[in-house]
């Protein structure tokens, strides 16, 4: 790996843990557990690398879509993964960072979100945001609507609105955009993931399911972005 070439922000959507779990057998939440242990693993080696920056599609406002039971399972496993992790990630040094609406979201979820993310607000190393009830076009209409509220107290007129005047009021406002974004499991799609912020990123999609990403995998994604040309739209 070439060090001084690293990707500053990651995006990760991690798809597969379902059909993981069906392929050995397995129930559905099965799948959804141990996908949660390995992206500890590859937040952990992430930040031991130097990446700045990792985002991972954990939960999209689409999901609700799917049976209540998968998804009661997965809000009671994301609970617990945030009130576990938000003890263990100050030794790490990990800035833990929910985005995404809270609507539809329990009580005791929030509180478990607000908690974690203060526990590691002051943390240096990676930040590592979870996008959680989150949609692409969903948080560019949040952010437009905070923008017209703007306009409408006359903080700004609508004819100097510029690219940066949305971009301050997304979910992930002030980080820089990922450079790579890896999809696992063969699909090939971004599926309202990161919508504003992915234009310019480069995509690697894996056919490996998540829950048997590697380390190793991480290190042969990084490579295959460093040997691309990124220009920006410029020749």
């Amino acid at each position: 790996m070439v060090e001084d070439n690293l990707p500053t922000h990651i995006g990760i959507i991690m798809d597969g843990n379902r059909r993981w779990a069906k392929a050995k057998g397995k129930p559905v939440a099965f799948g959804h557990k141990e996908g949660a242990k390995v992206l500890e693993k590859i937040v952990r080696y992430a930040n031991k690398i130097g990446i700045k920056y990792i985002t991972v599609y954990a939960f999209s406002t689409e999901n609700w879509k799917r049976t209540s039971e998968e998804v009661s399972a997965l809000m009671t496993l994301f609970q617990s993964y945030l009130d576990d992790y938000s003890k263990r990630a100050d030794s790490e040094n990990i800035k833990v960072k929910i985005v995404g609406s809270r609507e539809g979201l329990s009580a005791k979820m929030k509180d478990s979100i607000e908690k974690c993310m203060e526990r590691t607000k002051n943390n240096t190393g990676i930040v590592f945001n979870i996008a959680l009830n989150y949609g692409g076009r969903e948080d560019i209409l949040q952010a437009v609507r905070k923008l017209i509220q703007d306009v409408n107290k006359e903080k700004i007129e609508s004819k100097d609105i510029k690219q940066e005047d949305i971009e301050k009021y997304l979910y992930m406002a002030g980080e820089p955009d990922p450079d790579l974004i890896i999809r696992t499991s063969g699909e090939i799609r971004l599926s309202n993931f990161l919508t504003w912020q992915s234009v310019y990123s480069e995509l690697l999609f894996i056919e490996k399911n998540w829950p048997d990403f590697t380390e190793q995998d991480l290190d042969e994604a990084i490579k295959i972005y460093q040997k691309r040309t990124r220009k920006f739209g410029a020749n």
